[in-house]
């Protein structure tokens, strides 16, 4: 029987295990995190009806999914500097792309695999092909071979180097990440400004970006189209020195939408946004492949990530099931349909960067939504 190795248990990476499970196949996930809960997962996720919400189904995991789903997550409102609204949508419960928590996502994939199916704590350092097969080296010391290894190790992946010399380039644009809280002080003005969901508000090559998660906690990222000296030059161990640096760009914004940052309870997280290059592809290697970010890391704006992440997994588990016998047929197979998906993907996520950036911004992304929702 093909063993499976899988490098890092992200949503695409337990997807691609949860699928082949299903289905009565087993793989091995390593993730260097020591335990599911050694980190925060980030915030809210859009499922898309065509790629992720299909994933979740070819799992088995859909009604799990249903019964997270965030109400009103589908709201969305497009605002300018001063806090005007100037576009809006309404979640009416019948939209495609329902939001839901990440880490609640991935506990219901996680729920779906078998205990030690997941090495928790095991950092790949390194794979190397042995008589046929791929050895995997762990920062303890330890070992372990595969016939198939799955490089679903994210942005920075390890595994990329097998069959790929390109890596994430910055893209121009930074995000420093905060959370408003329901005890701040300013807390109720700005929730009621920004809404049930997704709220924008672009200006100057400036942008907040903030969603409702499902403790009414208001996540935001504020984003510059800057150099990386910008983010390099703050200390974010200082939370007040890096508060005030970040909203010094922010002077002439609506005090609603500063209130992310200047009452943000926690630490500022700064999030440089990298992007590999658009159409990146490699020629087929044997036994190895990549998913989500380490084969496509792009920008968020085309809202992709996730949703490609769990679609490649699913995908690739299916080009497996349908080739049991012939592991390069299967992992070919799954590259051809790969490369333009993602292809497509990046290249809407660039010019999107673009527009969010661009002089007429605010014009240009209502003109958009308002297409997509008439369309």
């Amino acid at each position: 029987m093909t063993s499976i190795a899988v490098v890092g248990a992200g949503l695409g990476g337990l997807t691609l295990a949860s699928v082949l499970h299903a289905h009565g196949v087993d793989a091995t996930v390593y993730e260097l995190d020591a335990s599911p809960t050694a980190r925060d997962q980030g915030g809210m996720l859009d499922i898309h009806e065509e790629s992720g919400q299909a994933a979740l189904r070819a799992a088995g995991r859909y009604d799990r999914f249903l019964a997270a789903v965030h109400p009103g997550g589908e709201d969305m409102r497009v605002m300018d500097k001063h806090g005007v609204v100037r576009y809006q949508e309404t979640d009416d419960g019948h939209g495609g792309r329902p939001e839901v928590q990440r880490q609640d996502l991935r506990r219901i994939l996680l729920d779906s695999l078998p205990d030690g199916m997941i090495r928790w704590g095991a950092k790949v350092t390194g794979v190397h092909a042995v008589d046929g097969r791929h050895e995997l080296g762990f920062a303890d010391g330890g070992t372990a071979t595969a016939d198939v290894v799955v490089g679903a190790d994210g942005a920075w992946s390890m595994v990329r180097s097998l069959v790929s010399t390109d890596v994430p380039a910055y893209t121009g644009v930074s995000f420093v990440e905060a959370d408003l809280r329901p005890s701040a002080a300013g807390y109720r003005a700005t929730a009621d400004l920004v809404g049930r969901g997704l709220m924008f508000a672009f200006a100057d090559q400036q942008g907040v970006i903030t969603h409702r998660e499902g403790d009414d906690t208001v996540h935001a990222y504020v984003a510059r189209r800057v150099g990386p000296e910008w983010l390099a030059g703050i200390d974010f161990t200082d939370h007040d020195a890096a508060r005030s640096s970040v909203l010094a760009h922010f002077a002439d914004w609506d005090p609603r939408l500063r209130a992310v940052v200047a009452e943000a309870d926690g630490a500022l997280v700064p999030r440089p946004i990298h992007a590999l290059p658009v159409g990146h592809r490699w020629h087929r290697v044997p036994g190895v492949t990549l998913l989500g970010d380490a084969a496509h890391v792009m920008s968020p704006f085309a809202g992709e990530g996730a949703n490609l992440a769990m679609h490649d997994g699913a995908q690739l588990a299916m080009a497996l099931l349908a080739h049991p016998d012939d592991t390069e047929a299967a992992l070919a197979a799954y590259e051809r349909d790969l490369f333009p998906r993602a292809e497509r993907a990046a290249d809407e996520s660039a010019r999107n960067l673009i527009l969010c950036f661009g002089p007429d911004a605010l014009a240009d992304l209502i003109a958009q939504f308002a297409g997509h929702h008439a369309g």
